[in-house]
């Protein structure tokens, strides 16, 4: 599909016709001799009188070259097709406690061995990474101090990799729990995205935070930072084992988010099924139309058809012979 960008231009092409209609003729401005025996001194001298034809052919070769030139100006362009480029609106972060209580070994592996907390709750996080091509995640890390394993980014793999490096015990053994969601409004504060998603995974309850998690959670609603909680530790235990599942529930209330009771490897697999639901693919398509110019080809056309008519025009001329002096007209 070709179209033209500035059409506008088009407009010029009557103007040679509106010069010749309302233009004053051209006089010379000077004094000429007159032969009243014109016609018979150029029968004598073997000249035939020019024949208006080839002005014609003039006139049409000028008004072709005109058009062509306007129609260059007039930028014509081949429009390809669009160019699609889908960009994230949503960003995700996901805090994880990686506090001494996440040891303790009471989940299934998938040979249905007994395994540790946080190792099962790796595997569910990759595969939630790979369900979410499109958002950009983010990693935190939390214990007796909440820390960014990764910033978000559409990076995949890389997040993968430093998930993988996430180890018990290295961010302390407390749970920092609202230090997490104050470290997660920072970070998120700089995105530009309308969506933002929290999703925090712990197994204890607050120990020592600078902020109190429900203090956290109302800067996060102010942010519209929607918060969703996870709690896969045991309410019947005690000390840094026992998960507050009130508080997490009043987390998720005052964010819009929703919480999640985990107790198994199958039902924290299930939770991240629920929120791929909850938090669907949003991707924002930018199209690109490119344009190639072809102004150029008029130009070219219109230039190379003055040159060769001028040219032939000057073959022409040597060719035409002129009788030599002293010699008698044929």
């Amino acid at each position: 599909m070709w179209q033209f960008d500035a059409p506008w231009a088009l407009l010029l092409l009557p103007l040679p016709w509106l010069a010749y209609r309302y233009l004053p003729e051209y006089r010379a401005a000077r004094s000429a001799l007159r032969v009243p025996f014109f016609a018979a001194m150029d029968q004598a001298l073997g000249l035939a009188p020019r024949s208006l034809s080839s002005g014609r052919w003039q006139l049409i070769l000028n008004l072709l070259v005109w058009g062509l030139l306007v129609t260059a100006c007039a930028r014509p362009v081949l429009v390809e097709q669009p160019i699609r480029h889908d960009t994230p609106t949503r960003d995700i972060m996901l805090a994880i406690d990686i506090s001494q209580s996440m040891e303790t070994r009471d989940y299934t592996n998938p040979d249905g061995q007994l395994t540790d907390r946080l190792s099962v709750v790796k595997e569910a996080v990759r595969d939630f990474i790979k369900q979410r091509k499109d958002d950009r995640l983010g990693l935190i890390v939390f214990g007796t101090g909440a820390y960014p394993q990764a910033p978000l980014t559409l990076d995949h793999a890389s997040l993968q990799l430093l998930l993988d490096e996430v180890g018990i015990g290295m961010a302390g053994p407390n749970t920092a729990l609202g230090d997490a969601i104050g470290l997660a409004i920072k970070l998120l504060a700089k995105t530009k995205e309308r969506e933002k998603v929290l999703i925090l995974l712990t197994d204890g309850n607050d120990t020592g935070s600078a902020i109190t998690p429900e203090h956290a959670a109302q800067l996060a609603h102010d942010r519209g930072i929607q918060i969703h909680t996870i709690g896969i530790g045991d309410p019947a235990a005690s000390g840094e084992a026992k998960v507050d599942l009130q508080v997490l529930m009043k987390i998720a209330s005052t964010t819009g988010g929703r919480f999640f009771r985990a107790d198994d490897r199958q039902a924290l697999q299930a939770v991240y099924d629920t929120l791929d639901k909850l938090t669907p693919h949003k991707v924002k398509t930018l199209s690109h139309q490119p344009k190639r110019d072809l102004f150029w080809w008029p130009l070219g056309a219109g230039l190379l058809l003055l040159l060769g008519c001028h040219l032939v025009a000057a073959l022409l001329g040597r060719r035409t012979p002129m009788p030599r002096e002293g010699e008698e007209p044929s």
